[in-house]
Protein backbone atom coordinates (compact mmCIF):
# COMPACT_ATOMS: atom_id res chain seq x y z
CA UNK A 1 0.00 0.00 0.00
CA UNK A 2 1.27 3.45 -0.95
CA UNK A 3 0.60 6.58 0.97
CA UNK A 4 0.54 9.90 -0.74
CA UNK A 5 1.20 12.92 1.39
CA UNK A 6 0.12 16.36 0.33
CA UNK A 7 1.91 19.20 2.01
CA UNK A 8 0.13 22.49 2.16
CA UNK A 9 2.21 25.60 2.58
CA UNK A 10 0.34 27.66 5.13
CA UNK A 11 2.13 30.80 4.02
CA UNK A 12 1.19 30.38 0.38
CA UNK A 13 -0.69 33.47 -0.64
CA UNK A 14 -4.04 33.35 -2.28
CA UNK A 15 -4.40 35.03 -5.65
CA UNK A 16 -5.14 38.66 -4.94
CA UNK A 17 -7.92 40.33 -6.84
CA UNK A 18 -6.70 42.94 -9.27
CA UNK A 19 -6.77 46.47 -7.98
CA UNK A 20 -9.63 48.38 -9.49
CA UNK A 21 -8.81 51.34 -11.65
CA UNK A 22 -11.18 54.22 -10.80
CA UNK A 23 -10.80 55.75 -14.26
CA UNK A 24 -11.75 52.47 -15.97
CA UNK A 25 -14.73 52.12 -13.64
CA UNK A 26 -15.89 55.66 -14.42
CA UNK A 27 -15.48 55.09 -18.17
CA UNK A 28 -17.44 51.83 -17.95
CA UNK A 29 -20.21 53.51 -15.96
CA UNK A 30 -20.57 56.21 -18.61
CA UNK A 31 -20.41 53.72 -21.50
CA UNK A 32 -17.06 55.13 -22.66
CA UNK A 33 -14.78 52.18 -21.91
CA UNK A 34 -13.08 51.01 -25.09
CA UNK A 35 -13.91 47.29 -25.40
CA UNK A 36 -10.66 46.61 -27.30
CA UNK A 37 -7.93 49.01 -26.09
CA UNK A 38 -5.22 46.58 -27.21
CA UNK A 39 -6.13 47.23 -30.88
CA UNK A 40 -5.15 50.93 -30.64
CA UNK A 41 -1.70 51.06 -32.24
CA UNK A 42 -1.31 54.78 -32.70
CA UNK A 43 2.06 55.99 -31.33
CA UNK A 44 0.41 58.70 -29.20
CA UNK A 45 -1.37 56.06 -27.15
CA UNK A 46 1.68 53.83 -26.66
CA UNK A 47 3.43 55.36 -23.65
CA UNK A 48 1.57 58.53 -22.81
CA UNK A 49 0.19 59.40 -19.39
CA UNK A 50 -2.45 61.57 -21.08
CA UNK A 51 -3.63 59.52 -24.06
CA UNK A 52 -5.51 56.49 -22.77
CA UNK A 53 -6.53 53.67 -25.15
CA UNK A 54 -9.26 52.72 -22.65
CA UNK A 55 -11.03 56.06 -23.19
CA UNK A 56 -13.26 55.45 -26.20
CA UNK A 57 -14.20 59.12 -26.60
CA UNK A 58 -10.57 60.20 -26.65
CA UNK A 59 -9.62 57.45 -29.10
CA UNK A 60 -12.44 58.30 -31.52
CA UNK A 61 -11.79 62.03 -31.33
CA UNK A 62 -8.07 61.61 -31.93
CA UNK A 63 -8.84 59.25 -34.82
CA UNK A 64 -11.04 61.84 -36.56
CA UNK A 65 -8.55 64.62 -35.81
CA UNK A 66 -5.72 62.55 -37.23
CA UNK A 67 -7.52 62.37 -40.57
CA UNK A 68 -8.94 65.90 -40.72
CA UNK A 69 -6.04 67.92 -39.32
CA UNK A 70 -3.01 65.73 -39.99
CA UNK A 71 -4.35 64.62 -43.38
CA UNK A 72 -3.69 60.92 -42.89
CA UNK A 73 -5.59 58.41 -45.03
CA UNK A 74 -8.77 56.86 -43.71
CA UNK A 75 -7.60 53.25 -44.08
CA UNK A 76 -4.35 53.98 -42.22
CA UNK A 77 -6.12 55.91 -39.45
CA UNK A 78 -8.76 53.19 -39.03
CA UNK A 79 -6.06 50.51 -38.80
CA UNK A 80 -3.99 52.52 -36.30
CA UNK A 81 -6.99 53.02 -34.05
CA UNK A 82 -8.25 49.45 -34.33
CA UNK A 83 -11.57 50.13 -36.04
CA UNK A 84 -13.14 49.40 -39.40
CA UNK A 85 -13.55 52.07 -42.07
CA UNK A 86 -17.34 52.19 -41.57
CA UNK A 87 -16.73 52.89 -37.87
CA UNK A 88 -14.42 55.73 -38.86
CA UNK A 89 -17.03 57.19 -41.23
CA UNK A 90 -19.67 56.96 -38.50
CA UNK A 91 -17.43 58.81 -36.01
CA UNK A 92 -16.48 61.43 -38.62
CA UNK A 93 -20.12 62.09 -39.48
CA UNK A 94 -21.03 62.29 -35.77
CA UNK A 95 -18.39 64.97 -35.21
CA UNK A 96 -19.47 66.89 -38.33
CA UNK A 97 -23.14 66.92 -37.34
CA UNK A 98 -23.01 67.15 -33.53
CA UNK A 99 -19.48 68.19 -32.64
CA UNK A 100 -17.62 66.33 -29.93
CA UNK A 101 -20.92 65.41 -28.26
CA UNK A 102 -21.74 63.28 -31.29
CA UNK A 103 -19.08 60.80 -30.17
CA UNK A 104 -20.84 60.19 -26.86
CA UNK A 105 -22.81 56.94 -26.83
CA UNK A 106 -26.53 57.26 -27.31
CA UNK A 107 -29.27 55.14 -25.85
CA UNK A 108 -29.19 51.72 -27.46
CA UNK A 109 -32.18 49.83 -28.79
CA UNK A 110 -35.61 51.10 -29.74
CA UNK A 111 -36.29 54.67 -28.71
CA UNK A 112 -39.92 54.09 -27.87
CA UNK A 113 -43.00 52.19 -28.93
CA UNK A 114 -42.85 52.05 -32.70
CA UNK A 115 -46.28 50.49 -33.22
CA UNK A 116 -48.23 52.15 -30.47
CA UNK A 117 -48.96 55.63 -31.70
CA UNK A 118 -51.01 58.07 -29.64
CA UNK A 119 -53.96 57.27 -31.87
CA UNK A 120 -53.75 53.53 -31.12
CA UNK A 121 -53.38 54.13 -27.38
CA UNK A 122 -56.32 56.56 -27.37
CA UNK A 123 -58.43 53.99 -29.24
CA UNK A 124 -57.54 51.26 -26.74
CA UNK A 125 -58.24 53.55 -23.78
CA UNK A 126 -61.63 54.49 -25.24
CA UNK A 127 -62.46 50.82 -25.76
CA UNK A 128 -61.52 50.09 -22.15
CA UNK A 129 -63.65 52.99 -20.85
CA UNK A 130 -66.68 52.34 -23.07
CA UNK A 131 -66.67 48.55 -22.76
CA UNK A 132 -65.01 47.52 -19.48
CA UNK A 133 -66.20 43.92 -19.92
CA UNK A 134 -64.12 43.59 -23.10
CA UNK A 135 -61.12 41.27 -22.63
CA UNK A 136 -57.58 42.23 -23.55
CA UNK A 137 -57.64 39.69 -26.37
CA UNK A 138 -60.75 41.34 -27.82
CA UNK A 139 -59.12 44.78 -27.57
CA UNK A 140 -56.04 43.49 -29.40
CA UNK A 141 -58.25 42.05 -32.14
CA UNK A 142 -60.10 45.37 -32.43
CA UNK A 143 -56.76 47.19 -32.80
CA UNK A 144 -55.69 44.73 -35.48
CA UNK A 145 -58.98 45.17 -37.36
CA UNK A 146 -58.89 48.98 -37.14
CA UNK A 147 -55.18 49.73 -37.65
CA UNK A 148 -53.86 46.54 -39.27
CA UNK A 149 -51.10 46.04 -36.68
CA UNK A 150 -50.46 43.27 -34.19
CA UNK A 151 -49.63 44.55 -30.74
CA UNK A 152 -48.27 42.45 -27.92
CA UNK A 153 -50.60 42.24 -24.93
CA UNK A 154 -47.96 43.41 -22.47
CA UNK A 155 -47.02 46.41 -24.65
CA UNK A 156 -50.62 47.57 -24.67
CA UNK A 157 -50.95 47.04 -20.91
CA UNK A 158 -47.83 49.12 -20.26
CA UNK A 159 -48.97 51.88 -22.59
CA UNK A 160 -52.39 52.07 -20.99
CA UNK A 161 -50.85 52.12 -17.52
CA UNK A 162 -48.52 54.92 -18.61
CA UNK A 163 -51.44 56.88 -20.07
CA UNK A 164 -53.31 56.49 -16.80
CA UNK A 165 -50.35 57.89 -14.84
CA UNK A 166 -50.07 60.87 -17.18
CA UNK A 167 -53.76 61.69 -16.84
CA UNK A 168 -53.65 61.77 -13.02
Amino acid sequence: MRLIFIYIDSEMQMARPKKTDPKREALAKDGLLNPRPETVRDPLFANSPFFDPNDLLQVRYEMVRRHRIDGRGISKVAADFGVTRPTFYKADKAVKTNGLGGLLPGRRGPKGGHKLSEEVIAFAAKLKADQPEMTMKQRLEAIKARFGIEVHRRSLERSLAGKKKRLE
